[in-house]
């Protein structure tokens, strides 16, 4: 009868390791989420610079609106954030939420508003208009960096605000 216990209870160690993450996994997820947060709050300073500190030289940013990724550090700072901070200097970046973290990967659901004041990266005029819309991003973070985003979003109805359709 002992026997059997002690075997039982090992099964239910080995289960359990199995079932839960080691506590380092959960340390590099909470870390992870600090890198996103931080950029998150980059954006909403309005400053370029410390929001394209937080990715990696290597990154690739996908806008599901455009279609295709733009890769590299400079073109991720120079045709995303530097392109929609400039156009609206006032936006703000809300998670709706908290974010889900699992290993190097992090995703949250958000708003995004502001006003488009500014001419955006590609030389469209400002259309003066203020927008809204919701959407949601994946990320994959590595050595404290960000490697890969992606954006989707309701992009027929941020156009319609902008007047642009």
């Amino acid at each position: 009868m002992r026997r059997r216990t002690l075997l039982a209870a090992a099964s239910v160690l080995s289960l359990s390791a199995m079932l839960l993450p080691a506590a380092p996994a959960l340390a590099d997820e909470a870390a992870n989420i600090a890198v996103v947060e931080a950029y998150l709050a980059a954006w909403n300073a309005h400053d370029i610079n410390a929001a394209a500190s937080h990715f990696a030289d290597n990154v690739v940013y996908y806008d599901s609106s455009v279609g295709t990724p733009v890769e590299g550090k400079e073109a991720a700072t120079s045709g995303v954030v530097a392109s929609f901070i400039n156009a609206a200097p006032d936006l703000k970046w809300e998670m709706q939420g908290a974010p889900v973290a699992s290993g190097d990967k992090v995703a949250f659901e958000w708003k995004f508003s502001g006003t488009n004041t500014g001419a955006w990266g590609d030389g469209t005029a400002a259309s003066n208009k203020a927008f809204s819309f919701t959407g949601a991003s994946m990320f994959e973070i590595k050595d404290g960096a960000i490697v890969h985003q992606s954006d989707y979003y309701d992009a027929l109805g941020f156009f319609k605000q902008l007047g642009w359709l």
